[in-house]
């Protein structure tokens, strides 16, 4: 009996034996992920109700039910189905608040909120969208279709605002004749008798129709190719202001073939165009309701709408011929924002070549744009709040101050301005970025989440709409996704952890208060694993910028002392932080390989998101520049702080991180033993326009940038093992990149690289056999590799 328990004694102090790590296998890492738990998601409050409804899978369904929680019983019930399609949207309240319109079902209501009683405004076939009040709230302003309506909440009196009408063919085609093509219709008019008759006769009936028309509409021509995207009526429902684009008919897109198909046939599919074809346009116009008018707003007065980008120095010739022309630069017009009550707007507006971002007011009896705001970069505008590739955020606090984001001290920060005098005044300053914003229901307070406290942390703030100092309402260390509930008195955070992914809490609006868990989704085999919280470090890096990483540190290196670098994708994208990262695979993948003795480490290159413009913009016309080299100074600190083995330094990613897999194999030779690179870009010149044309501007304009930024040009210096694997199917990357890399190292004579390809997957793939083929031989490649003692 005694050696029984010394026995139970010996396990229970022992950690060899009372705690046996479960092992990682790439199989077991690469499942379905439902295998860690299945993470709330699609969270949104019952605007009516106050209830919180999101998405969760707790018993791992093959969908994942709807749930709901009060913020009294704090326990996930789950719903009926009907329950989602009963959530109201698009929901607007009165000045008071006592009032809200929103759609349900497609329809139009409103809600009482003193006598809790719902009123359905619209029941059609149709979907309507969009409700506003107008100024003095007798009336809801909706679209329906392609236009404009109102609903009187007095008489129930139904109105349509706008008319937009699609040209014919031969309206399009009459209205675009030549002199020469007139002069042929008028002579066969001159010559006929039966085409005057017929003309004639189409008039008087013409003629007979408006008569008998009991009302008319003025209609809003609108070209057969031509979409109209936006349609915005002022408040005091005076003008309509809307914004039509013309996309490019003559593009070529490129064809990815399918053979892995249900027909058994080879389908293929229309994808993209590439960086450089031509681009759509969009031109805005303010219809004037009363006087019946139609006004094309100008951009002609913008300052500086006639700049030459800065690029063009190395290009002279081409820089000559654009100062002789003088012409304005091609800008698309994004948005149209009304005052409170109508009286004014502001238009933003975005140059086609990246550089410039207006805010301007709108003349209402011109059409002319006056800048309010210009924000230029050499570079390209974009950044949290901006535009480009994250939205941007304009709107009106009163009925003469605005509101926007700006990169103008090098973050991006709050500002208000008077449309009245210019005045601005910038509310949030400091090393770090407003990531997302709302203002409350009374226009008093601005909620914010920002990086404040640490470039990998983000918090939820609230902030006088005046200025003042940041208030700090969430307190956990990590990443917080934080909605408002209807009344402004709780918050539903989706926060998550380095280590522990997104789970849903409750805390009350206000700073101090606990944040209450109301989810717990890991499984039990998730659980039993433990999971590393990679350390964040930073080093400066040979520009003396400082460089944030993930460190993983084994406690038992492997004799040969090697060390992986995994490079994120997306580029603008952040993964040094203290919550859960996108790339959950690769951070199991981490875990795995510091159990076999790897160091890792992840690092926030150049170019990166979250710390501010020049971070951003540091790649500008050289991809493979700074990004790169932030690797090699990373490879660098693993030898010299960490005791790496210089020659045993592997390096992977996927889509950007595969691209810079491949810059560094190819022209890094030296630091870089071997590299997976994961649907990569190859050739940036056959990458799309919208991500490729901001930072390297067009082919044709700038081929500097593009032959030093792809990987291609730069195949022959391969010495060390590559790696490649590319989804058949990629409409993003399209698998033609890889192929032609493939042909260029053939007839370089190069013999140390493998092609592994997946003949169901896109982009981001989706079947776990292809994650687990993908990722064993990327272990392999390590494993055989990087043994050098």
């Amino acid at each position: 009996m005694k050696k029984i328990l010394l026995f139970i004694v010996f396990i229970y102090f022992n950690p060899i034996w009372a705690q046996q790590k479960p092992s990682l296998t790439v199989e077991k890492i690469m499942r379905d992920p439902q295998w860690m738990g299945v993470f709330p998601e699609d969270i949104r409050w019952g605007e009516l109700d106050g209830r919180l409804y999101f998405r969760w899978n707790p018993e791992s369904l093959d969908y994942a039910p709807l749930y709901s929680v009060g913020v009294q019983d704090r326990q996930p019930k789950k719903q009926e189905e009907k329950a989602s399609r009963d959530l109201v949207r698009q929901i607007q309240y009165s000045k008071n608040g006592n009032r809200a319109i929103y759609i349900k079902h497609g329809d139009l209501f409103i809600y009482d909120k003193k006598s809790r009683s719902e009123k359905q405004l619209t029941a059609t076939v149709d979907v309507e969208s969009t409700p506003q009040f107008n100024a003095d709230e007798s009336l809801v302003i909706f679209k329906r279709g392609d236009n404009l309506y109102t609903i009187s909440l007095l008489n129930s009196e139904l109105r349509q605002l706008t008319n937009f009408t699609k040209a014919s063919k031969q309206k399009q085609r009459d209205a675009k004749l030549s002199d020469q093509d007139q002069w042929l219709k008028d002579e066969q008019s001159a010559l006929f008798d039966v085409l005057r008759e017929r003309k004639k006769k189409s008039q008087v009936q013409d003629s007979l129709q408006k008569l008998q028309e009991t009302k008319s509409l003025k209609e809003l021509p609108v070209a057969e190719d031509e979409m109209v995207r936006s349609i915005i009526a002022s408040p005091n429902l005076q003008y309509v202001a809307y914004v039509k684009y013309s996309p490019v008919k003559d593009n070529r897109n490129t064809i990815v073939p399918n053979y892995v198909t249900a027909s058994g046939y080879t389908e293929d599919m229309q994808t993209r165009n590439k960086v450089g074809d031509k681009q759509g346009t969009t031109t805005a116009f303010l219809y004037d309701i009363k006087k019946d008018t139609i006004l094309s707003i100008s951009t002609q007065g913008l300052e500086g709408i006639k700049d030459i980008p800065d690029f063009y120095s190395d290009y002279p010739s081409k820089r000559d011929s654009l100062l002789k022309l003088n012409q304005d630069r091609a800008v698309n017009i994004s948005g149209v924002y009304w005052s409170p009550n109508g009286d004014r707007a502001v238009v933003a507006v975005y140059a086609q070549d990246h550089k410039d971002r207006w805010i301007a007011a709108l003349d209402l009896q011109s059409g002319v744009l006056q800048t309010l705001d210009r924000q230029h970069d050499d570079a390209w505008i974009a950044g949290p709040g901006i535009g480009g590739w994250g939205g941007g955020h304009v709107g009106w606090i009163d009925n003469d101050h605005i509101y926007f984001q700006s990169e103008q001290t090098g973050y991006s920060h709050l500002y208000r301005m008077s449309v009245s005098n210019g005045q601005k005044k910038q509310l949030t300053s400091g090393r770090f970025e407003v990531q997302d914003l709302v203002l409350s229901k009374d226009k008093k307070t601005f909620y914010l989440t920002a990086n404040k406290a640490h470039p990998g942390i983000t918090h939820f703030y609230s902030l006088s709409v005046n200025g003042g100092d940041l208030r700090q309402i969430t307190s956990m260390k990590g990443g917080h996704e934080v909605s408002l509930s209807p009344d402004e008195k709780w918050l539903a955070i989706r926060y998550s952890s380095s280590n522990t992914p997104w789970e849903l809490y409750l805390q009350e609006n206000k700073p101090g208060a606990k944040p209450l868990q109301i989810t717990e989704s890991r499984s039990d085999e998730f659980k039993a694993y433990p999971w590393r919280s990679p350390e964040v470090i930073s080093f400066a890096n040979r520009y003396q910028d400082s460089i944030y990483a993930r460190l993983y540190h084994p406690e038992n290196p492997k004799k040969n002392k090697p060390a992986v670098i995994f490079v994120h994708g997306a580029g603008y994208l952040q993964n040094v932080h203290y919550w859960w990262s996108s790339y959950f695979r690769e951070y199991m993948f981490h875990n795995l390989l510091v159990d076999l003795g790897y160091t890792v480490l992840d690092i926030d290159y150049t170019a990166s998101a979250g710390y501010g413009r020049d971070h951003r913009t540091g790649i500008y016309r050289h991809m493979g520049g700074k990004d790169l080299s932030d690797q090699v100074d990373g490879a660098k600190l693993l030898v010299e702080k960490y005791g790496v083995n210089p020659k045993n330094i592997g390096i992977y990613g996927g889509s950007y991180g595969g691209f810079i897999t491949l810059m560094a194999l190819f022209t890094e030779p030296e630091v870089f033993a071997a590299g997976a690179a994961l649907r990569s870009v190859t050739d940036w010149a056959h990458y799309n326009h919208g991500y490729t044309s901001n930072i390297l501007n067009e082919p044709v304009n700038d081929p500097k940038a593009y032959q030093q930024s792809s990987p291609i040009n730069f195949a022959d210096g391969l010495k060390g093992h590559l790696l490649m694997c590319h989804g058949m199917v990629d409409v993003n990357v399209h698998f033609q990149d890889i192929v032609r890399l493939s042909q260029r190292l053939i007839e370089l004579g190069k013999d140390n690289w493998e092609l592994a390809v997946y003949p169901v997957e896109d982009h981001g793939f989706v079947e776990p056999s292809s994650w687990t083929d993908e990722y064993k031989r990327i272990l392999k490649l390590f494993e055989e590799k990087l043994i050098n003692e």
